[in-house]
Formats: C-alpha cells, structure tokens, sequence
C-alpha cells in the first residue's frame, strides 16, 4: 500500500478516536492538501476511494485535475487559498467549494459567474480570527453585514467560516472564537485544522481538516 494511504488511514482512525472519545456530535471531512504535487503522487489516494482535495492556486489546480475531474465524477475540489477576483470564472468552474471568500468584491464576481454557467459552489466565508495585517479574510466585527451580503443579495450558498490562526501559539481559543461566531450565525461547518493542530481543531468541533504535510509529506519549494 501507497505511504500516502496509510498515512490517510491513520489520520482517519486518529479523528475517529477522538471523535468517540470525546462523544462529538461531528465527523470532519478530511481535505487532502495537494498543492505542489504531482498527479502521479495524488492518485493513489484517489483509487483508493478518497475524493476530496485541496488546492492552492487555480492555475495549478486547472493543470491537475480538470481531466481527472471528468473521469472521477464524485471527487470534490476545495480551493483553500488566496483567491483573486480575476481567478473567480476559472475557480467556480473546477472547485465545488471554496474555502476563502474573504471580500464583497470577490463575492459579487463569484455570483455573476455561477449564474454565467449555471453552477453553484459551496463556500466558506474567510475570517481573520486573530486580526494578523498580513492575512487575509474578514474582521469579526464585518462578518455578520458580510454573511448578510453574500447571502440575501448575492444568494451565495455560505456553509460554513474558516481561518487560519497564527503560528506556533496554542489554536485553542481562535478555534473556540470561530466555532461561536458560526453558531450565531447558524451554521454547521468549520474548515479549521491543517497538519499542525487538527487535533485541537477536531475538539473545537471542526467539520473540514485542510491536511497536506501528514498524509503527502513534506511539499516541494518550487511553488
């Protein structure tokens, strides 16, 4: 068996035993994180059964899978990076979610698009939890007019909040911080916990890891 699938196997077996453990009511969805890998590395996980994975680039992503995607009709694609609005055509194309919607700019083009084509993504509204400048998302104090936008004017189909919480600091409280704003805005899912800190992410109640590192191994540079 593939290294790749028994590091997946593992990983699996670890969430259920913390989810039975704790007696959580959720069971998250593992996001494979493929970004700066080869095909030929990924598709082991893919025969094995696992449909969903992560990217970080459209343009990357566009070279991946698009004829995978024909051949695997129940693999689902989550972009988790940066996505810039003249990206946003290509993006509500290939991925069924999209995991960092983070302005009205953005959000306005990613609607126009969906009714271009006729399709409609799943996506997570981007909060910056710890209010870092170099981040990327939505200050708290904005999320709730932002939620409003995007789904009474735009009609956008918001499933959930993500973030990315700093580094080497305990994931803890920002963790606990999204999972409270989501519930008063009633929703159910949480993509929070990479390769570093799911475990403190499956306890807070996350639904989506974004695991690359623990199950593909170390990235390559190149990207």
């Amino acid at each position: 068996m593939h290294s790749s699938v028994n590091n997946l196997i593992s990983l699996k077996n670890k969430v259920k035993e913390i989810v039975s453990k704790k007696q959580l009511k959720t069971n998250p969805e593992i996001i494979v994180v493929t970004k700066t890998f080869s095909i030929d590395k990924i598709y082991p996980l893919i025969e094995g059964g696992h449909m969903h994975f992560g990217e970080n680039k459209v343009q990357e992503a566009e070279k991946k899978w698009n004829e995978i995607k024909s051949k695997f009709i129940n693999l689902q694609l989550h972009m988790i990076g940066k996505l810039q609005t003249n990206k946003a055509k290509n993006a509500v194309k290939l991925f069924d979610y999209i995991h960092s919607l983070d302005n009205e700019k953005l959000a306005l083009k990613l609607s126009q698009h969906q009714k271009e084509i006729n399709k409609k993504c799943k996506y997570f509204i981007q909060v910056n939890i710890s209010n870092e400048q170099q981040k990327s998302g939505i200050s708290e104090e904005l999320l709730n007019s932002f939620y409003n936008y995007c789904t009474k004017e735009l009609s956008l189909d918001i499933i959930g909040l993500m973030c990315i919480p700093p580094v080497n600091i305990d994931t803890n409280k920002y963790f606990k911080l999204l999972r409270a704003k989501a519930k008063e805005l009633n929703l159910n899912n949480l993509s929070m916990g990479m390769s570093s800190d799911y475990e403190n992410a499956v306890l807070n109640g996350s639904t989506h890891l974004r695991l690359g590192t623990a199950i593909l191994g170390e990235r390559n540079s190149v990207n």
